[in-house]
């Protein structure tokens, strides 16, 4: 899994200063903007996977999985 996925024409990443959050970038990297603000129940992430209709995210709260390129995300496993 990776801090940074290619998702269709945008980058998503793990933020550096807060990995509870994460970012998109439609222009190779040069500008991010907000994607998933984070909350308690997510947690941290640690890595991401793109996984054809979905994207996984392991976080230090277990295993989570989002259709919607990272807005939400749903647990799957602890």
């Amino acid at each position: 899994m990776s801090t940074m996925i290619v998702r269709g024409k945008e980058i998503i990443r793990i933020c550096p200063t807060n990995p509870a959050k994460l970012e998109y970038s439609v222009n190779e990297g040069r500008s991010w903007i907000m994607r998933f603000s984070g909350n308690s129940t997510v947690g941290n992430f640690n890595d991401l996977l793109d996984n054809g209709k979905e994207l996984l995210g392991t976080t230090n709260k277990g295993l989570f999985y989002s259709i919607n390129d990272g807005r939400s995300w749903i647990l799957r496993r602890r």
